[in-house]
């Protein structure tokens, strides 16, 4: 069945109905599938609308690339900046002059539905985001401070999400063993913070252990283990916006795929993420949550990842409810569905920007935060470990298809952010989610 929410928008409900999950091969076979149940109802769509933007390489030694590409994503096209000769593009070629070099990245790079940060670790997704969210070099248009995390503790990476959100606006780079990578170094450059004055002119927040930059106004917060830190983010991040949040997300420390997708919501909304032990809650952790007087307590991940102890303990401090499925796609998904009053993202309609991320790179979670919390927003979804769609988020994104009853230009339109090249998400999985968010023709 179809859910019509305006004249010219829909959803379809439970499309995989009929199919058996053991029957499915992989994501290939059960696009080409479901699109045999739409054709049933309708012809299939022709391609209205185009995304292509020019990619942030692999490299990131030509940072005007990113520019390029969030320029493009405007409908400005690019002025400045194309990948040097040598850099080496998603699609593996070697970049060079003339119309064979461009078109080689391509579907890679970007499809009409997609736009790939093709990176090849968490230090390039977090230089190229801080980019492409920040491209102009405009005073106005640039952030007031960056956040830097130790490339090997995705756990700080992730509890500083938050301070993406209002009023610091500070997307995350990473610093790797006490130094600065060029590619962060590029970035600071470029990005040339202003000072955030809610921060007493700070232009860098450096975390736990990460290096501090040169030239910059620094301010450090510490923590040696993750829940001391996570601790200490949320208090700064209080202070600087003049009052608690009153709903906290707890995550495991020990389960990154269940954790990741808490990066996105704590940029887009500023509500903190603090960890726990999967059966024992950590001191740091109890004081944080004591200090926001009984907080609404959103606990992601199953009782494998949060035990029951745990969420018997957290309750004791707060109103808790659990966030939770068997898989940690399906938790994503789970949380992406979610709403309780103002907190959760509630995407359950077409219309919406969503970000695709491997579990097996922890760190790109909060390296790609700030994509959730500009642009187009929405939740961080999941790929397998090996970078291909999983069933069960084909199935959701056919849930939040949008469609068109007489006019595509009268309708909404998804838009998905894949993290990581090809070896972290692959090209096939990146075209079946371009198919899974095209606009269809529905009949009346």
């Amino acid at each position: 069945m179809t859910v019509g929410f305006a004249p010219d928008f829909w959803v379809p409900r439970s499309p995989l109905t009929g199919i058996r999950p053991l029957a499915v091969r992989n994501c290939t076979e059960l696009c080409r599938r479901t699109r045999g149940r739409w054709n049933r109802r309708a012809p299939r769509a022709a391609r209205l609308r185009s995304d292509a933007m020019p990619p942030a390489t692999r490299q990131l030694a030509a940072l005007g690339a990113a520019l390029a590409l969030a320029l493009a994503a405007c409908g400005q096209g690019a002025s400045t900046g194309t990948p040097a000769a040598g850099v080496q593009t998603a699609a593996g070629t070697t970049s060079g002059s003339g119309r064979d070099a461009v078109a080689a990245g391509y579907p890679a790079l970007a499809t009409k539905n997609t736009t790939r940060v093709s990176t090849a670790d968490p230090v390039g997704t977090a230089a190229a985001v801080a980019r492409i969210v920040f491209p102009d070099p405009a005073p106005a248009q640039r952030p007031r401070a960056v956040a830097l995390a130790d490339a090997g503790d995705w756990r700080g990476a992730l509890a500083g999400a938050v301070l993406m959100a209002p009023p610091l606006r500070a997307p995350l780079l990473y610093t790797a063993n006490g130094d600065i990578p060029a590619e962060t170094s590029q970035t600071l450059a470029a990005l040339a913070p202003t000072g955030a004055p809610s921060a007493a002119g700070a232009q860098a927040i450096r975390l736990g252990t990460a290096a501090a930059p040169g030239g910059l106004r620094t301010v450090s917060i510490p923590g040696s283990d993750p829940y001391t830190l996570a601790a200490n983010i949320d208090a700064y991040r209080a202070r600087v916006a003049g009052s608690e949040s009153r709903a906290v997300v707890v995550v495991s420390a020990q389960d990154p795929a269940y954790a990741m997708p808490a990066a996105a919501w704590a940029a887009k909304s500023g509500d903190p993420v603090l960890f726990t032990a999967r059966d024992s809650l950590p001191q740091p952790t109890r004081a944080a949550l004591a200090a926001h007087g009984r907080p609404r307590i959103y606990v992601l991940g199953p009782s494998s990842a949060v035990s029951s102890a745990v969420a018997s303990a957290l309750s004791r401090l707060g109103t808790v409810t659990r966030i939770a499925a068997s898989t940690p796609q399906a938790s994503a998904i789970a949380f992406a569905r979610f709403v309780d009053g103002t907190f959760g993202w509630r995407i359950v309609d077409p219309g919406h920007g969503l970000v695709f991320a491997s579990p097996a790179r922890a760190g790109d979670a909060g390296a790609a935060a700030p994509l959730s919390a500009s642009g187009t927003y929405g939740p961080l979804l999941l790929t397998d470990a090996r970078g291909g769609l999983p069933a069960s988020v084909a199935s959701y994104l056919l849930d939040i298809k949008p469609g068109y009853s007489s006019d595509p230009v009268r309708g909404v339109y998804n838009h998905g952010w894949i993290v990581g090249d090809p070896d972290a998400v692959s090209v096939d999985t990146q075209a079946s989610i371009d198919s899974l968010l095209e606009i269809a023709p529905v009949k009346p």
